[in-house]
């Protein structure tokens, strides 16, 4: 050990305690911007506290350079420093984000080259992985039969607003009503007593609050939320009761933006959300919670395990071919490797740093549940062995620029990784009637909820919109994403003369900003079938003052409401909620 090693150690340490405290503080204003309705500064909130992480690398790595005294690409140097830091933070609340954070200032100093084990926490070993549980965390109600309507009074007030319920004995009649009849005659008779359970931090999101528990005897598990709304009037109320399995994890999904939720130990609360919901990694639910970094640590470790208990070798993925993106992935790997390419098939124009600004651009939004949360790779080291020729060929001719070969290792030096889905223009040719139905229906609903969030996708071919295990559409191809304030729509002009009425080319100007809605139904081109069920639910898309009228209400202020449950889950269709855009 050396004194220079020591101060490094010291120094990433500090950067990280510096980070987790501001990462605190814009996390601790969220109750008091739901009470004041405040859903910009929300946005601009969540938007801070994403940038906070990259704040700090840059700071810290500064600093590593002066307190090596010019000798931090020294390799021999940060091996030791792993060790002193890996002392320093043996009884940190928060040890394994910690760990992220000097995996984070050595690739910022390397250039994310050469990450080995014996430099970085890439792959910790299992005994030190698993999350600290702590009942510290959760307000417990016995549940004694007569006194339900007791315990859920004391849930809500348990929940310390500084701003008045609306009518809080009608919310509590809501929930009874459910506990009775859907809740209580689940629990197994003779499991013993019933007991309720509730994280005393809310999870804040969009504009609502959600209370987050479970129902629990013996064996039986439950998991339930409450999601919270804001009126008019400045009171609260309860919107519904989500006990559905399915439900609980669409609240937590890939395509929905980060919660803010007060946990000065986030793994407590990953903890109790993963006997919510097992099927959950711990890398979703870092994410989740507002977690990006350290879950990109947790996801490399998930997919590296995975790779090794798998033989199936990596493909193209299934589907047309992108113009900007080369897609691979496993057939036993429920995510897809995104590459960028060198050269975009035409008419695509725009370059690598547009596409990159795109994705960085989605990272930072509110997703509002119909973009594909994405994670960030550079110089990623790959088995060359279990790359089909296939593959192998289409990375040569589409990025050569991005592969480098070293004996059996592969590297791809920029990659995003997705979520897989079902391509909706594959999902088409196998659906039933009923699934063409609904899912059109979603596809129109993703297009609405993407513009009320103030996001126009650009090409919305079906191509570019996958379907998930529960038949959502999510949209996932970004390279033309833009705030939908910055599009001009308009109507297509009516031909004059018979030429212009025959040119195969626009005969008018158009320029960059252009949108022509009318146009949108040349993406049902080859499907008629499903482009007749869309013009019945979401014609008005075609309408340029459907997009106008947006715009207008976002230049305003306006900011969408976006639940993720179905209107008809709602304890009551409100007079104040002709605006959102529930599921």
């Amino acid at each position: 050990m050396t004194a220079v090693t020591r101060r490094l150690a010291m120094a990433i340490l500090n950067g990280f305690d510096a980070f987790f405290a501001e990462y605190k503080n814009i996390t601790l204003g969220a109750q008091a911007r739901f009470e004041a309705a405040d859903w910009q500064g929300a946005q601009k909130a969540m938007r801070a506290r994403l940038d906070l992480w990259k704040q700090k690398r840059a700071i810290v790595a500064e600093a590593a350079y002066t307190i090596t005294g010019g000798s931090v690409e020294d390799r021999d140097n940060w091996e030791v420093a792993k060790q002193e830091y890996a002392e320093l933070i043996q009884n940190h609340d928060n040890f394994e984000i910690a760990q992220s954070f000097f995996n984070s200032i050595y690739c910022t100093v390397f250039n994310h080259e050469k990450i080995r084990e014996q430099h970085t926490f890439a792959l910790v070993p299992m005994e030190h992985r698993g999350p600290i549980d702590s009942e510290s965390i959760l307000h417990r109600y016995h549940f004694g039969g007569n006194n339900a309507a007791e315990i859920i009074s004391r849930m809500l007030d348990n929940c310390e607003f500084n701003i008045p319920w609306e009518d809080k004995s009608r919310d509590i009649d809501f929930i009874l009503n459910v506990v009775n009849d859907e809740l209580i005659p689940r629990i197994p008779k003779g499991s013993g007593d019933i007991w309720v359970e509730t994280l005393e931090s809310l999870f804040f999101r969009n504009k609502a609050a959600y209370l987050v528990g479970r129902v629990y005897s013996g064996r039986f598990s439950l998991p339930f939320v409450l999601p919270i709304l804001h009126t008019e009037e400045n009171a609260i109320y309860v919107d519904t009761l989500l006990y559905d399995p399915d439900d609980i994890s669409i609240l937590f999904s890939f395509s929905r933006s980060y919660f803010m939720v007060d946990a000065s130990i986030p793994s407590e609360y990953v903890a109790f959300l993963r006997r919510l919901m097992p099927h959950k990694e711990v890398f979703e639910l870092y994410n989740a919670l507002g977690m990006p970094k350290h879950g990109k640590t947790e996801f490399f470790r998930f997919a590296v395990a995975d790779t090794i208990n798998s033989a199936e070798p990596y493909v193209i993925a299934p589907g047309i071919k992108g113009m900007v993106m080369l897609v691979f992935t496993r057939p036993d790997f429920d995510y897809v490797y995104k590459v960028i390419k060198d050269r975009f098939t035409p008419p695509k124009e725009m370059t690598r740093d547009h596409v990159k600004k795109c994705y960085s651009l989605v990272k930072r939004w509110d997703r509002g549940g119909r973009m594909a949360d994405t994670q960030e790779f550079n110089n990623l080291a790959f088995d060359r062995r279990r790359f089909s020729d296939e593959l192998m060929a289409e990375l040569y001719k589409e990025a050569p620029s991005l592969v480098e070969e070293n004996g059996n290792v592969l590297i791809l030096k920029h990659v995003y990784i997705e979520r897989k889905m079902v391509p909706l223009n594959l999902y088409l040719k196998e659906c039933d009637e009923q699934q063409l139905y609904s899912v059109m229906d979603e596809y129109g609903k993703a297009i609405k909820q993407l513009a009320a969030g103030n996001l126009f996708p650009g090409d919305m071919l079906l191509k570019n919109f996958g379907v998930t295990r529960h038949g959502r559409v999510v949209f996932y191809d970004y390279d033309e994403i833009c705030p939908l304030t910055d599009c001009n729509f308009r109507r297509l002009p009516e031909p004059k003369t018979e030429e212009q009425a025959m040119a195969t080319h626009p005969w008018y100007e158009v320029k960059p900003e252009d949108v022509f809605p009318e146009e949108f139904r040349l993406f049902f081109s080859g499907n008629q079938k499903a482009k007749k069920v869309f013009d019945e639910l979401h014609s008005d898309l075609y309408d340029p003052d459907y997009w106008r009228d947006l715009q207008d209400r976002i230049s305003q202020g306006y900011v969408a409401d976006v639940f993720p449950y179905r209107k008809k889950q709602r304890f009551q269709q409100r007079a104040d909620g002709n605006n959102s855009l529930s599921d």
